[in-house]
């Protein structure tokens, strides 16, 4: 089970989110971070743990906390804030990265569902995020070039499967899923796996709400 770190400089937010612990299988694993430094620090001892982060009150930039998602990718994050924009939340989702997020406003079931979602190694989003994803519009170009079964390996790879697995899956040689891989990176331009993920949930290969099941 996770581990759970509070990343929240706001005493009564981390006393009720304690206080619904209090009432999880999973309260004996929480600790808490008041900066950036402690945050690092707690995930340097549970890089798996599921990160409960005030964005909008924490001395982080959105490259910093993007950065530092990536360095811990086994790491699962919820934004938990009083209000976060729509053009963040939308860079957020389309970063690449899996990110859950729920509103202090929202209603106290959704926020637990939120953490049993978190403990379960699931992203959840609440019906704000949700609607700026079916409001995104997906784009056309470089995915054109893909062949059938380079866009079947892309939707695989945005699902998070590995190299190993889609060649077992498909019946066909780690080689040969390795090179439809290097091909599909050429042909979108694009040198990462976060990169190809976001182009194959902008293009609509992979619908953006199953990503974030």
């Amino acid at each position: 089970m996770r581990t759970f770190i509070l990343a929240d400089n706001q005493d009564i937010t981390r006393e009720g989110l304690l206080s619904l612990f209090d009432k999880t299988a999973f309260a004996d694993r929480v600790s808490t971070a008041t900066n950036r430094a402690e945050l690092k620090e707690q995930l340097i001892k549970y890089p798996e743990a599921a990160v409960i982060l005030d964005y909008t009150l924490f001395d982080f930039s959105e490259s910093g906390m993007l950065n530092m998602k990536s360095r811990f990718h086994d790491s699962l994050w919820l934004l938990f804030s009083d209000e976060l924009s729509k053009h963040f939340m939308r860079q957020i989702l389309f970063s690449g990265e899996q990110f859950g997020i729920v509103m202090k406003t929202d209603p106290r079931e959704d926020i637990v569902t939120a953490l049993k979602y978190a403990a379960s190694d699931e992203a959840f989003l609440c019906d704000l995020a949700r609607q700026i994803l079916e409001e995104d519009v997906p784009v056309t170009g470089a995915h054109d070039n893909l062949t059938a079964s380079e866009r079947h390996i892309l939707r695989e790879i945005a699902l998070g499967k590995t190299t190993k697995e889609i060649a077992f899956e498909q019946n066909l040689s780690f080689h040969t899923i390795n090179t439809h891989r290097k091909n599909i990176f050429r042909k979108l331009e694009v040198n990462n796996v976060h990169d190809a993920i976001r182009h194959a949930i902008r293009a609509g290969i992979i619908d953006a709400a199953e990503y974030y099941i």
